[in-house]
């Protein structure tokens, strides 16, 4: 009976387990995942610092007046390039003309009594003691002359360097106030660029080094300047430096309080393996790229059993696989970036499609869409 019932258990066990086999074989195998790829290339590669900067004028100032008072004359239009020296603005100084005169008037009694005196020394008529006073009398007087004349020269305020003139709303017969604006002046050409950059890429820097910007403002169009100075202290509270170039602006199309991007070649160009940005996937535990490979033939099976043939897709092609590797990325320009271990030059990578991916995954090849995979890429918006 106990025979009987054990023989019955096996016959349902080896029943189950058939059944079970038979379910897993009729499971559908997962079909090739379609991917792009590309080739790892060996290209040239210029290291460069990169940096957000902003222009500053080599000489910009908001002017006003030292002085308060009425506007008689407005001698300049906004946006207007002045030269040194030139006259913007001038304010009422009648009275203070008045007083100018008085005090030359003064002087050159103070200058008459002073040489009818020394005539009179000549002669014993005065003491020397005479001839001091009326001196130190001509000096003051001349000293007031002086006084009055500086009063009223800022009454006409001018422009302290050449450069071009803001948009102001003076008009004559306005009241204006000492320290009140006038109008901005900035000098454009040359311009400054002002820019700060890790403590760790000092090493790479140097005054004389050259520049090149471009700004929002005019896509596809570089700027070059050269270092002028870079700061003898680092901040603190950023480990930043800050660095100052001097770039032309002939055409003086680059305004101060622009921001630009600034790149800064350092060294010669090198050979360096590279990719498009999206090959590469980021994890905690390492970056990686999938490295597509014709997939292994099945093992031999007993001897003298005939060879296994190989994996062919639908096409009857060799079937491809997809293959984790690990890299170590280096620096980025544009959309490309560099490969400084894990891959060799001809290897072909998975450029997009990899989130489906897993070792072993077979996979189907269509580049007709590729990602971009410029090192100079320009805005497409226009």
């Amino acid at each position: 009976m106990i025979g009987c019932v054990l023989l019955l258990i096996a016959a349902l066990a080896l029943g189950k387990f058939l059944q079970i086999r038979a379910l897993i074989a009729a499971v559908p195998k997962p079909g090739a995942q379609t991917v792009s790829t590309v080739e790892v290339q060996k290209m040239q590669w210029q290291s460069q610092f990169t940096a957000v900067g902003t222009l500053n004028p080599v000489r910009g100032a908001d002017l006003s007046t030292e002085v308060a008072g009425l506007v008689r004359g407005v001698h300049f239009k906004s946006g207007q390039d002045v030269k040194a020296g030139a006259l913007l603005v001038e304010l009422n100084a009648d009275s203070d003309i008045a007083l100018l005169h008085a005090a030359e008037a003064a002087a050159a009694q103070a200058a008459t009594v002073l040489k009818r005196d020394q005539a009179q020394l000549a002669v014993q008529a005065v003491s020397q003691a005479q001839i001091d006073a009326d001196t130190n009398d001509l000096k003051a007087k001349r000293a007031q002359v002086e006084q009055q004349a500086a009063v009223v020269a800022k009454k006409s305020i001018r422009a302290p360097f050449s450069g071009r003139l803001g948009i102001s709303g003076l008009n004559p017969g306005q009241y204006v106030n000492a320290g009140d604006k006038l109008v901005t002046l900035q000098t454009l050409d040359p311009i400054y660029v002002d820019f700060s950059l890790p403590q760790q890429q000092l090493a790479g820097l140097e005054v004389g080094q050259v520049v090149n910007l471009s700004v929002d403002t005019f896509p596809g169009q570089t700027f070059s300047g050269k270092i002028n100075a870079i700061s003898p202290k680092v901040d603190a509270a950023t480990r930043n430096v800050q660095v100052e170039a001097t770039v032309g602006n002939a055409k003086q199309v680059l305004l101060p309080g622009m921001f630009a991007n600034v790149k800064i070649d350092i060294g010669g160009s090198q050979e360096r393996l590279t990719l498009p940005s999206t090959a590469v996937t980021y994890n905690p535990y390492g970056s990686t790229v999938y490295v597509v490979k014709q997939a292994e033939p099945p093992k031999p099976g007993a001897p003298g059993t005939p060879a296994p043939a190989p994996a062919t897709d639908a096409s009857g092609k060799p079937q491809l696989v997809a293959q984790q590797v690990f890299v170590e990325t280096g620096p980025t320009r544009g959309d490309q970036i560099s490969i400084v271990k894990g891959l060799e030059a001809g290897q072909v990578v998975v450029s997009s499609g990899q989130n489906k991916l897993k070792n072993g995954t077979p996979v189907a090849v269509d580049n007709s869409v590729q990602p971009a995979n410029d090192a100079n890429p320009k805005p497409q918006e226009k």
